[in-house]
């Protein structure tokens, strides 16, 4: 990469992985149990004896479920550590309601945290979150922004299976979990008259969604897509009219969330609904790149959908503005200070 580290990326090996079209060398590693407790002790333990034997200069753990092993191999290595808190893992809906494991994972946190020589993470309220935690100095905010702009050429409508007339509203990413707001748009889409909802990518809402699209006869206005690509996925994005991201404020790591979607949308230039959160209302608000649901409820969401629809000279300024904003905010810009430290600490 530009900044002269060459990459190695070490990963879950999954069922139907889409094979990478990174540049980067990627090695996968198979363990036997799919989740759970055994999944995260022995992929750590996996991943441990990988990092110790292979050479390297910088160990970076992308969010807490890949620390002990970076940590572990960092401090037997005795090279730089980066944490990258790519969410607020200790809070994430997954464990709130299970105390034990919530615990184990604030412990590895705890004691692994202060030996980290970078610690970056994906929003100012979790910056501010894990200083205050922690009693931490510095970390620094890197968000889910796109490398750099890339050429995007849209597939039309009709590719896609869709009419031409068709108001298309994505919905993206690989994470469509539960209580993201997808089952009450789905739920939106009964009443929203003139439009196709495009669910594209994985999670595990998606039984639940494909359920609702039948039990309201609505599959002639929801398609599903699978997990594709990065660039296949923004050909497809940039099809549409509009993407949203409707997190709920159900945990706080959903309540501080910046979502990749939303850079992602902004790249493909197209205008957002979001959910009221607090790091997703400041952008969108900051760079009038689209609209804001209050009331988080089937019929919220259709009534903005149909303001919006309503409105072409709102969505073209939008959609305009998007242009603004990834020409002010990129990944290279937020990471420069951390590869400054890491020169510094070399």
């Amino acid at each position: 990469m530009a900044s002269g580290y060459e990459i190695v990326l070490y990963g879950r090996k999954m069922e139907n992985e889409i094979p990478s079209t990174s540049d980067f060398k990627v090695s996968l590693i198979s363990v036997l149990f799919k989740k759970g407790f055994m999944f995260y002790a022995l992929f750590n333990i996996q991943l441990f004896f990988k990092l110790l034997f292979t050479k390297a200069d910088v160990f970076y753990a992308n969010d807490l479920d890949t620390l002990p092993a970076n940590y572990l191999a960092s401090a037997f290595r005795r090279k730089p550590l980066i944490y990258d808190s790519h969410e607020y893992f200790t809070e994430v809906p997954e464990i709130q309601n299970r105390p034990f494991v919530k615990a184990v994972w604030k412990f590895f946190e705890r004691t692994c945290i202060r030996r980290c020589d970078v610690i970056i993470t994906v929003s100012q309220s979790i910056v501010d979150l894990l200083k205050a935690t922690y009693k931490l100095e510095k970390v620094y905010l890197v968000r889910n922004m796109p490398f750099e702009t890339i050429d995007i050429v849209p597939y039309s409508k009709a590719e896609m299976g869709v009419n031409e007339n068709s108001f298309l509203i994505v919905l993206q990413g690989a994470g469509i979990n539960v209580d993201r707001g997808a089952e009450e748009l789905v739920e939106a889409m009964a009443v929203v008259e003139n439009a196709t909802l495009m669910i594209l990518g994985s999670g595990d809402a998606l039984p639940i969604l494909k359920a609702s699209v039948d039990r309201l006869g609505l599959s002639k206005k929801v398609i599903f897509k699978p997990k594709m690509p990065f660039t296949e996925m923004m050909r497809h994005t940039a099809a549409a009219d509009l993407g949203v991201s409707l997190d709920k404020d159900t945990n706080l790591n959903y309540r501080y969330s910046l979502p990749n979607k939303v850079f992602d949308y902004a790249l493909a230039g197209i205008p957002v609904l979001v959910s009221d959160l607090i790091e997703v209302r400041k952008l969108v608000l900051e760079y009038c790149i689209g609209a804001i649901v209050k009331e988080l409820t089937p019929n919220g969401i259709s009534n903005e959908i149909r303001k919006l629809q309503e409105n072409p000279s709102k969505l073209a300024t939008y959609k305009t503005n998007t242009k603004k904003l990834v020409e002010s905010l990129n990944w290279q810009n937020d990471y420069k200070p951390v590869l400054e430290k890491l020169k510094t600490r070399g």
